[in-house]
């Protein structure tokens, strides 16, 4: 990738430099395009389920700068020898049951013959060019807030190996089809500056990448991390993705461990889909938002706190 020349334009107030959640486009002084896209193969049986999952998903990056959804566009790849077009008609409601509540339009799309069944969506929002959030927008002092447990990539594993426990199993899917957006006005609302979904590359590697991009470093509270009941067991059972263990590769050269064990660390490491938001506010601010998260039926948790560094985390 590094063969690729940079793109650079001073409208172009988001780009490839951070690996931010998504590019951002400045229309005027007013007005910013907020530009994305992603897809991801089956999490669940449930064709509906899954687009629901994939939709939340690609419509996170938006809201993880800040902004709001307009427009989307349906992503899929789709094996239609062995798959009939009802079941992806249940992918693509499950995309608008998203689309609904969220308040954005699908507007067609583009389909290719897979093997393996994939599904996304290319996502068009807007933001006000002086409210964007970015992973490098971490400030010193902040402290840490995450909107949503973590496990996801764990508890499908085990949905995949069928083990995982039912109860386990729908609170995983009630925070994977929930939106970001109210966490994402609750974070700009409380004067944040620096925020990221936390997704495949997990808590570790979406924290460790913003702390580099911020000049930070970080402490993060291993016990205040929102986890499921049934989780670490799973861990324990051999229930991890592999995306997670490479995660953990990555995070390992700027994590110090302390006396945290192994598993801890690899529930860190997750590899989510349609994870939360991460952010950083300033310690008057964190009360209220726990509270206002809470009241959105959100399941937050402070989790750490920033200083000036190059991007160490340490764990506590």
């Amino acid at each position: 990738m590094r063969r690729l020349t940079p793109v650079t334009d001073p409208n172009l107030l988001v780009g490839v430099a951070t690996g931010d959640d998504a590019a951002v486009w400045r229309l005027d002084d007013q007005r910013a395009l907020v530009v994305t896209a992603d897809f991801i193969t089956p999490v669940v049986d449930d064709a509906r389920i899954w687009g629901r999952v994939a939709a939340a998903n690609a419509v996170s990056d938006v809201y993880a700068m800040g902004g709001r959804p307009l427009l989307a566009l349906n992503l899929v790849g789709w094996n239609s020898e062995e798959l009939s077009s009802g079941l992806l008609a249940e992918v693509l409601l499950g995309a608008q049951d998203v689309a609904a509540e969220a308040g954005f339009v699908i507007a067609g799309g583009h389909t290719v013959d897979d093997p393996e069944p994939k599904f996304g969506l290319a996502v068009v929002g807007e933001v006000h060019p002086e409210r964007v959030l970015t992973n490098a927008g971490f400030r010193p002092d902040d402290f840490l807030v995450l909107s949503k447990p973590l496990g996801v990539g764990v508890t499908t594993t085990a949905i995949k190996r069928g083990d995982a426990p039912s109860e386990l199993v729908t609170e995983v899917l009630d925070s994977m089809v929930r939106l970001n957006d109210d966490a994402a006005r609750i974070a700009v609302e409380a004067g944040a500056t620096g925020a990221t979904d936390v997704t495949g590359f997990g808590l570790l590697g979406h924290l460790g990448r913003a702390l580099v991009e911020s000049g930070l470093d970080a402490r993060l509270e291993v016990a205040a991390v929102a986890v499921p009941s049934g989780v670490r067991a799973l861990v324990e059972s051999g229930a991890v993705p592999g995306g997670s263990r490479r995660n953990l590769a990555w995070a390992d050269e700027r994590l110090d461990r302390g006396s945290i064990d192994e598993l801890d660390v690899l529930v860190l490491a997750d590899a989510q889909t349609s994870g939360g938001l991460l952010f950083g506010v300033a310690e008057d601010k964190v009360d209220d938002v726990v509270v206002a998260l809470k009241a959105s039926d959100h399941r937050p948790s402070v989790v750490g706190q920033t200083a000036v560094g190059e991007g160490l985390i340490t764990l506590v």
